[in-house]
């Protein structure tokens, strides 16, 4: 497995598809990687050579952040709004969707699970 920004890539895919697997790199960003570095996207990652996979570590160690660096900008991103408590750093502190989704339903991603409240009794059922 060639290891690429301290993330083993898979040998059997295509390497298109397996620049993927390093966080920060999506398919737009993969292509563009393999366009720079001159290798056909159809090859798998088994059959890259040392040379072409130093070419492809060096072109995302040169002109992009990915993995720990990007985690980090968006972990201080995050914080940043927290700490000048603006709305989206409210939402963020409450666990509650950030970009405008509704909450009376759904929202159980940011929410967790369900948290079962007893309802009011009545008078009736008092006696």
């Amino acid at each position: 497995m060639p290891r690429i920004a301290g993330v083993d890539i898979p040998n059997p895919k295509r390497i298109d598809v397996a620049l993927q697997y390093i966080y920060g790199i999506g398919g737009h960003r993969a292509a563009e990687i393999l366009a720079r570095a001159k290798i056909e996207p159809h090859v798998r990652a088994g059959k890259l050579t040392e040379d072409e996979v130093s070419r492809i570590a060096g072109i995302i160690e040169q002109n992009f952040a990915v993995e720990g660096q990007l985690r980090r900008q968006v972990a201080q991103s995050v914080q940043r709004l927290k700490d000048i408590r603006c709305y989206r750093g409210l939402r963020h502190l409450r666990s509650l969707p950030a970009r405008g989704q509704r909450t009376r339903t759904n929202a159980r991603t940011r929410k967790g699970p369900r948290k079962t409240v007893a309802g009011k009794k009545s008078v009736k059922e008092m006696r």
